[in-house]
C-alpha cells in the first residue's frame, strides 16, 4: 500500500533512514529498488533537507521516511524550515503500536503534537485501508494552495496490517478550497491602480516561483513599464539581466531598491508576506508614500504585517494573466522620470567591494562564481554573510535556481538541500555555497553524496568565526566577540578526502578563479575551500527596525545611539 501509493502520487526518490518501527517498510522497499531509490542519509535532519531541497529544485513535493522517537524528532527543525519558506515536503514517521500510544514505550514521542505548529496538516493512520487515502490527502495538501510540510504518522501495527488496496481517484476535503483565480472586482481596481500609478513599483516573493508566473510578470512589467525587486525567496523569479529588474530589497539589499520602494507611490507585492527582512522591521514607515496591492494564494498574510490597499486571494500565475485580459491593447504611461530616478540610485550606491591582492574577499569569490557560471547554476546557500553575498552578487537568470533558508535561518540547510536540489536535477551544475560554521552542522552527509557517486560542488568559504553573528557584534554589542569564533576547526580538505572525495584550497586572490575552475569542472563530490577575509563585512544593511530609507552603507556609517537596537538585535 505505501509504496503503491507513492508510485501513484509519481514520487521516485525518498530520503530516509530505517529504524524498528519503520523495519517492515524497508523490508519490502527491496521489490521496489527499479522504480524508487532509496537515499540513505545519516541523520534525519539532512534528510529532511533534502528533500526540501528536492522540492525546491523540482517543484514536486519531497518524501522523507523515518521511524519513531528521536527520527522524527530529528526531521522538526527540516520542517519548520519548509514550512517558513513555504516547501511542499511530506514526512512519513513510524509510530508505536495502536495500543501502545500514550504508555512511554521504547522510542514513543507525539510526533502530532510537536509538529503541529510547523506544518500544514498531519495524520495518525488507525486503519491500515485508511494508508492509502491519507497519503493522497497528505501530498494534495502540501502541494496545493500554500505548499507547506505535511507529516504522516504510522504505527508499527498499521504498517503490519493488511487490506484492500484502494487509492481514491481524487481528494475532497470539506473546508479546504485553495483559491485560484483572483476576485474580478478585486482584479479590476488593481488594474485602475496600476494605470494610475506614476511610480509603480513590483515587490515579488517566493509566491511567484511556486506559482510558475514569470512570463506574466515578465508580460505585465514591460506592457506597463513597471521596475522590478524581489525578496531573497523571490530571487530567480524574475531576470537579473531584464532592464526593468532592479535587485533585491530588504536588509541587505541594494540601496537603489530600497529607495525605490520607499519612493514610490504603488506596491504591487504578489507572492510575499512582507516579512520583517525584506521591510526593514518598520512597518509604520514602510513605502509611506504608496498604495499597497498585495496578491497571495494564502489569505492569513493578507494585512498580517502591512495593511493594503486591494488585496487579492489567488494564485499569482492565474491572477496576473487576469490582470493581462483586463489592460487595454495599448497603454499609454510615462515612467522615464521613474526610471531615471531608479538609475540614479544604482549609480549612487551600487552593490561593491575592493578586492587586495592578500585576503579573499567573499563577495569577490560569489561575483567571480557567477561570471565563471553565467548565472546558470543552481545555487543552495546556506545561512550567514555568504547567504546575503550569494542573493546581492550571484545574477540568477530562472526560477528554482536560487535556493536557501530564508524565514527560519537554518544553518546546516545549505550542503543536504544541495543534494536535494542534485537529485530532482541531475543534469544541472549544483552548488551548494556554505559557511565553515553552516556545513559543520550537517558535514555527515558527505558519506551520502559519496555514496550515491553525486557530481556535486561545494563552495566552502572559511572565514573562521560564525561571519554573521561577528557583524552584528561588530556593529551593535561594541566589538565584543563573545563566543563567536571557532577554536578548532578541521582541515575541511582532508576531511573531505576522508570521505572519498575531492578537495581543493585556495587562500590567495590569484588562487580563487583557477581552483574554482578546476573544481566546478571535476567529476564527483568535490569541496572547494576559500579562505576567506573574516572582517569583510556585508553592505548595505538595514538596521533591526529601520526604514527602508534608514540603510548604513559602509563601515565608515554612523551609528549613532543604537541601544534600542542592540536590544532588539
Amino acid at each position: 500500500m505505501f509504496f503503491e501509493t507513492l508510485l501513484h502520487e509519481g514520487i521516485d526518490v525518498v530520503f530516509g533512514i530505517p529504524g524498528g518501527y519503520v523495519l517492515k517498510v524497508y523490508d519490502v522497499m527491496s521489490k521496489y529498488e527499479d522504480r524508487l531509490r532509496h537515499v540513505l542519509a545519516r541523520h534525519e535532519q539532512g534528510a529532511t533537507h533534502m528533500a526540501d531541497g528536492y522540492a525546491r529544485a523540482s517543484g514536486k513535493p519531497g518524501v522523507v521516511l523515518c521511524t519513531s522517537g528521536p527520527a522524527a524528532t530529528n526531521t522538526v527543525t527540516g520542517i519548520a524550515t519548509a514550512q517558513m519558506d513555504s516547501s511542499p515536503i511530506v514526512v512519513f514517521t513510524g509510530q508505536v503500536p495502536l495500543p501502545y500510544l500514550g504508555s512511554d514505550a521504547f522510542q514513543e514521542a507525539d510526533h502530532i503534537g510537536i509538529t503541529r505548529p510547523c506544518t500544514k496538516h498531519n495524520y495518525l493512520v488507525r486503519k491500515t485501508a485508511d494508508l492509502p487515502r491519507a497519503m493522497k490527502e497528505a501530498f494534495y495538501i502540501a502541494g496545493t494552495g500554500r505548499p507547506s510540510p505535511v507529516l504522516v504518522d504510522m504505527p508499527k501495527d498499521v504498517l503490519l496490517g493488511e487490506d484492500e488496496l484502494v487509492i481514491p481517484d481524487s481528494v475532497g476535503l470539506r473546508g479546504y478550497k485553495p483559491p485560484t483565480k483572483g476576485h474580478h472586482g478585486q482584479i479590476k481596481r488593481a488594474v485602475e491602480m496600476l494605470l494610475a500609478a506614476k511610480k509603480p513599483l513590483v515587490f515579488g516573493g517566493g509566491g511567484l516561483i511556486w506559482s510558475g508566473a514569470t512570463e506574466e510578470l515578465k508580460e505585465l512589467a514591460h506592457r506597463l513599464q513597471i521596475p522590478v525587486t524581489l525578496t531573497l525567496m523571490g530571487l530567480g523569479a524574475y531576470p537579473s539581466d531584464d532592464p526593468l529588474y532592479i535587485s533585491m530589497l530588504g536588509m541587505h539589499g541594494s540601496y537603489a531598491a530600497n529607495m525605490a520602494v520607499h519612493e514610490c507611490d504603488l506596491v504591487v507585492s504578489i507572492g510575499a508576506r512582507f516579512d520583517d527582512r525584506a521591510t526593514g522591521g518598520n512597518f509604520a514607515k514602510f513605502a509611506p508614500n504608496a498604495k499597497i496591492i498585495h496578491i497571495d494564494i494564502d489569505p492569513s498574510t493578507i494585512d498580517k504585517n502591512i495593511v493594503v490597499h486591494c488585496p487579492i486571494v489567488g494564485d499569482a500565475k492565474l491572477v496576473l494573466r487576469q490582470m493581462l485580459d483586463l489592460l487595454p491593447a495599448k497603454v499609454k504611461n510615462d515612467r522615464k522620470e521613474w526610471s531615471s530616478q531608479i538609475k540614479g540610485w544604482q549609480k549612487k550606491h551600487p552593490y561593491s567591494y575592493k578586492q587586495g591582492d592578500e585576503k579573499i574577499l567573499t563577495s569577490y569569490t560569489i561575483d567571480t562564481l557567477s561570471k565563471i557560471t553565467d548565472g546558470e547554476a543552481i545555487i543552495v546557500s546556506d545561512v550567514g554573510q555568504h547567504q546575503m553575498w550569494v542573493a546581492q552578487w550571484y545574477k540568477f537568470k530562472r526560477p528554482r535556481t536560487h535556493i536557501t533558508s530564508g524565514g527560519l535561518g537554518t544553518m546546516g540547510f545549505g550542503f543536504p538541500a544541495a543534494m536535494g536540489a542534485k537529485f530532482a536535477q541531475p543534469d544541472k551544475l549544483v552548488v551548494g555555497v556554505c559557511g565553515d560554521g553552516s556545513f559543520q552542522m550537517n558535514l555527515q552527509e558527505l558519506a551520502t553524496a559519496v555514496e550515491n557517486r553525486m557530481d556535486l560542488k561545494i563552495l566552502l568559504l572559511n572565514n573562521g568565526p560564525h561571519g554573521m553573528v561577528r557583524q552584528w557584534q561588530t556593529m551593535f554589542f561594541d566589538g565584543n566577540y563573545s563566543a563567536s569564533k571557532f577554536g578548532v576547526l578541521p582541515d575541511f580538505v582532508k576531511l573531505a578526502e576522508s570521505f572519498g572525495a575531492v578537495g581543493l584550497r585556495a587562500s590567495r586572490p590569484d588562487d580563487l578563479e583557477p581552483t574554482l575552475r578546476e573544481g566546478l569542472s571535476t567529476p564527483g563530490v568535490v569541496l572547494m575551500e576559500i579562505v576567506v577575509d573574516y572582517e569583510e563585512l556585508v553592505y548595505p544593511m538595514i538596521a533591526p527596525g529601520g526604514a527602508m530609507n534608514e540603510m548604513l552603507l559602509g563601515p565608515g556609517a554612523q551609528l549613532g545611539n543604537l541601544a534600542d537596537v542592540a536590544d532588539m538585535a
